[in-house]
């Protein structure tokens, strides 16, 4: 499989209004929680022709060609595996997730910017060990200050994420579409309930 098959669901989110499938590994996992690994319809279908994927659920509607009917389906899985990724790139949006979308000043949700913990202006550099994410108004006023001179702290300490944090933090923050045919596949590594 070629190296964009694993990112290829994050490219074209404007397809995937219209029932997306859910990718699963060969090992019945998602490829990714965060963002969830779905692709469109017609990427799922086009996989299965080619024998890339397995079926596992189907939605209630069906495309139609001249001389086929076929049920648009909503779970897939990979018949090779896939090797997750074992480095996290560091991207605003992971720095967020990292974060948790809160900022490390006052803990507060909404509008964030990054900060550098040691600004740019005092050799600070921009990387996973200096930057967090940041509300405007907190952003405003430590400035190019340090922590010590603007009279602030950090929530928790900053480092360098591995992908199963980002993956652990991204199953909190679960998209707006969760089509019941996935629910058995996206937490199946929690424990049931007695």
């Amino acid at each position: 499989m070629d190296g964009d098959f694993r990112t290829e669901f994050t490219r074209e989110p404007s397809k995937l209004k219209q029932h997306p499938a859910l990718v699963l590994n060969a090992d019945y996992r998602p490829l990714s929680y965060f963002p969830l690994s779905l692709w469109p319809w017609q990427e799922a279908i086009k996989a299965a022709y080619l024998d890339r994927v397995d079926i596992i659920a189907e939605y209630d509607h069906y495309v139609h060609s001249p001389t086929t009917q076929i049920r648009v389906p909503s779970v897939v899985v990979l018949k090779e595996y896939v090797r997750p990724r074992t480095q996290v790139a560091f991207t605003r949006f992971n720095l967020f997730l990292r974060d948790e979308f809160r900022c490390q000043y006052c803990g507060s949700k909404g509008d964030l910017t990054f900060d550098h913990v040691i600004p740019r202006a005092a050799g600070g550099i921009t990387s996973w060990q200096n930057v967090v994410a940041a509300c405007s108004p907190c952003n405003l006023k430590k400035g190019s200050k340090s922590l010590r001179q603007a009279g602030m702290h950090l929530r928790k300490p900053v480092r360098r994420p591995d992908v199963q944090e980002l993956q652990n933090n991204g199953r909190k923050f679960p998209p707006n579409f969760l089509h019941e045919s996935w629910m058995d596949f996206l937490y199946w590594d929690t424990e049931l309930d007695a």
